[in-house]
Formats: C-alpha cells, structure tokens, sequence
C-alpha cells in the first residue's frame, strides 16, 4: 500500500500518542513498511510541550526514538491522513464530532484492530504504567500493519 499515513491521538498529546507514534514508526521500520506517522491531542492542554518524561525514558529503555512537539487535531489532519487512530472511545467521539464532512481519513479506535480495547491514560500513574501502554502500542501497531498492511512474519516484540 502506497502513501499510507497515521495520526495517533489522545488527549493531550503528551503520554499515549507520542509513544503510539513512536512505537508504530519502530515498528513499521522493522517490519520494512514505508509509512508516515504523527500523533495529537483532542485537547489544547500542552501544545508545543515535548512528551512526559515517562514517556519518553519507556521509549529509550525499548530502544525506541521518541521526539515530538504536543499539538491538536485540526481539521486538515481529516484530509491529510489515511488513518486516524483514537486511544480510547472519548477521544473517538471528539475526533468524530469535530471531524469535517470532506474528511477521507478513516477513523478509528485503534483497539478496534486487535481486541477493542482502550489505550489507559498513564498520566497520573507510575513507571508501570507507561509500559503497559508501550507494550499495547506494540501489540496495536502489528495488528494494524496486519489488517492494513498485510501479515507480516517479522512481527516485532
């Protein structure tokens, strides 16, 4: 698939989407899959703000490259992107309520391609939790480069 493009979102563009982004460029490098990938929030909360430490010291501890400026959905985004991948189900119903009626994005709870379930927000949690975040990422990243992409036998752990 030519030109395939994802935009992981949250909230505040700060914890879950950052490392979502992180995480699906690492593994859609590994996996040999050219594709664009960027995170947002719904929220304007932290614009401009690099990823919690958190956030950042999980990625580093799996190896993963994370860098990233905080900013929000916009409209473009609708149009600019062939995926948009929510965290969890509040942050699908904002993105289809601010989504334009031109949008050609497909948006979706990104659990919806695995097992339907949300991304917790870490953010007033500990350590352990951002690495179950990082570890959902993974699994989510391979079940939507499967469903999309195709099955890959270089599944990365």
């Amino acid at each position: 698939m030519s030109n395939l493009s994802v935009l992981v979102v949250c909230l505040g563009n700060i914890c879950r989407s950052p490392i979502g982004e992180a995480v699906l460029k690492h593994v859609a490098k590994e996996r040999g899959i050219d594709l664009t990938v960027d995170s947002a929030g719904t929220s304007n909360y932290h614009i401009g703000e690099d990823p919690d430490d958190r956030s950042v010291a999980i990625c580093r501890k799996f190896g993963v490259p994370i860098k990233h400026a905080a900013r929000q959905v916009q409209a473009d985004d609708f149009r600019r992107f062939t995926h948009i991948l929510a965290a969890d189900e509040a942050n699908l119903r904002n993105l289809n309520r601010v989504r334009p009626r031109d949008a050609t994005a497909e948006v979706r709870l990104w659990g919806a391609y695995l097992d339907n379930e949300p991304i917790a927000d870490p953010y007033y949690g500990g350590m352990k939790d951002f690495e179950e975040v990082y570890h959902q990422c993974v699994k989510l990243s391979n079940a939507f480069l499967d469903e999309v992409v195709g099955k890959s036998t270089q599944t990365v752990e």
